[in-house]
């Protein structure tokens, strides 16, 4: 019985967490992305560009799933260059809170320091988030977006149907309402339901939202430095003893250096981002990014 309980309310929250990100947070970057040009890549588009998950590299090269990521020039059949990553959640409860915060901004923050076109990163939060959570998401610098779990709890009710129970009710009652709460969850409910918690969260937050994301695209940068590096290849010691005695006279050899690029950016809103290029070309690649951020953005500013 104890599985059978448990596995229904890890259902209902699936259930849950899956409508919101479907009905409630995709719709809305969608309208992000109507506004700002912008092509949104989610688990809910089959696409031919990649394969079924939405994996981007971050700076140690490591594949990394996110739930959307919005791009420039991106297509069925090309990737674009990313603009913002994003992440989604529905939590019943305040549990291990600041652990979702801290796994979540910990995925999000090396996009920022991988792509010089990501300045927008972000989490879509419903439920019971606790005040530590999200201040530790916003001390990363990420933006938030949080849906109190009341007006995810009123926006089902008001739709008839009852989604949350208290804790001290009997394990055979919650898994009745997790049964009844599944049969009663139809395609035409989804849909009553996003539109009573639209109208519950607000037009003005919404709008707010893609406001948010508009202005940290359009931060721009104000000054970018090209450094290139002439650095000489290892010198290697077994001994401690030996590095103390080579430093009495040292000699580092730069007859044949190894040549790197230093790419900075200082962006409007004070922010910036430093990556190493290897060569010439990785170097013209990343600036290009940023040259076709800037020319997107100007573009959709004029009107």
């Amino acid at each position: 019985m104890a599985n059978k309980n448990a596995s229904s309310g890890y259902k209902l929250g699936q259930l849950i967490g899956d409508w919101y990100e479907e009905y409630f947070v995709f719709p809305l970057l969608q309208e992000v992305g109507k506004n700002l040009k912008l092509f949104v890549d989610s688990r809910f588009i089959d696409r031919r560009a990649r394969e079924s998950k939405i994996l981007w590299d971050d700076t140690d090269g490591n594949s990394v799933d996110y739930d959307y990521v919005l791009e420039l020039n991106g297509t069925n059949d090309t990737l674009g260059i990313p603009v913002a990553f994003i992440e989604c959640f529905w939590r019943r409860g305040s549990r291990h809170s600041k652990d979702k915060a801290r796994d979540d901004s910990g995925k999000l923050v090396p996009m920022r320091d991988t792509y010089p076109t990501a300045r927008f990163l972000g989490i879509v939060s419903a439920g019971d988030f606790t005040k530590p959570a999200r201040d530790l998401v916003r001390s990363r610098e990420i933006d938030l977006l949080y849906v109190p779990k009341e007006k995810i709890v009123n926006a089902f009710g008001i739709c008839g149907l009852v989604m949350d129970y208290s804790d001290r009710l009997s394990e055979d009652e919650k898994a009745k309402i997790v049964e009844k709460f599944d049969n009663e969850f139809s395609s035409k409910k989804k849909i009553e339901v996003q539109q009573v918690l639209h109208d519950l969260v607000g037009r003005a937050t919404i709008k707010s939202y893609v406001d948010r994301v508009r202005a940290t695209l359009s931060a721009l940068p104000q000054e970018i430095r090209l450094i290139l590096r002439h650095d000489s290849m290892p010198i290697t010691f077994k001994t401690v003893e030996e590095v103390t005695n080579f430093l009495k006279s040292p000699n580092f050899n730069m007859a044949s250096p190894v040549e790197s690029y230093l790419y900075q950016a200082t962006y409007s809103d004070g922010s910036e981002f430093e990556k190493t290029a290897s060569g010439l070309d990785e170097l013209r690649q990343l600036h290009s990014q940023i040259e076709v951020l800037t020319e997107h953005m100007n573009r959709l500013c004029k009107g």
